[in-house]
């Protein structure tokens, strides 16, 4: 059902339940009691209102691809770095991180403090580097699966970080 409609119902109901004078008695001609008057108002409204919630609005295809889908949110950004693609970051340490349950290979790993003044743990990629205390590296967003805690990873071949040499 449409939130608008849902709404209106919801209002409507409320309304009738708690603003309607049932307490109030009187007679009126020859309708009798006003109080029988009101249920009945009630007993129609209510049947109006649950032919109201079964309404099913009819929207085409190209109706909803135009408009989208307007209850979805917009997901939070995962992006380590507040939104930006790099970071120039200075090493604390150079660990070796073990992945997750399957894998067995070490991963090298450095604790870098970026620009941004976090604190991170990223991945050095390739074979081989000689990274150390006080080096300067650039950092990418980029998750490593296997390894909790490793959110972002080294880019070679800027700053202190070489190129993977090739034999």
């Amino acid at each position: 059902m449409n939130v608008l409609t849902r709404t209106v119902v919801n209002i409507t109901r409320s309304f009738i339940t708690n603003y309607t004078p049932v307490n109030k008695l009187h007679v009126i001609g020859n309708y009798g009691f006003q109080g029988s008057l009101v249920s009945k108002m009630k007993e129609s409204l209510t049947n109006t209102f649950q032919a109201l919630e079964q309404i099913r609005y009819k929207t085409t295809l190209k109706q909803m691809h135009e408009r989208g889908r307007p209850y979805k949110r917009a997901k939070k950004s995962k992006n380590p770095l507040n939104g930006k693609p790099f970071a120039k970051g200075v090493i604390l340490k150079t660990v070796i991180k073990k992945p997750k349950k399957p894998n067995s290979a070490n991963r090298k790993c450095v604790i870098v403090k970026l620009s941004t003044g976090k604190e991170m743990t990223a991945y050095v990629p390739g074979i081989g580097h000689n990274l150390q205390e006080h080096n300067v590296v650039l950092c990418r967003v980029g998750r490593l699966q296997d390894t909790p805690g490793v959110k972002i990873k080294c880019v070679r071949g800027k700053y202190d970080l070489p190129h993977v040499k090739r034999n």
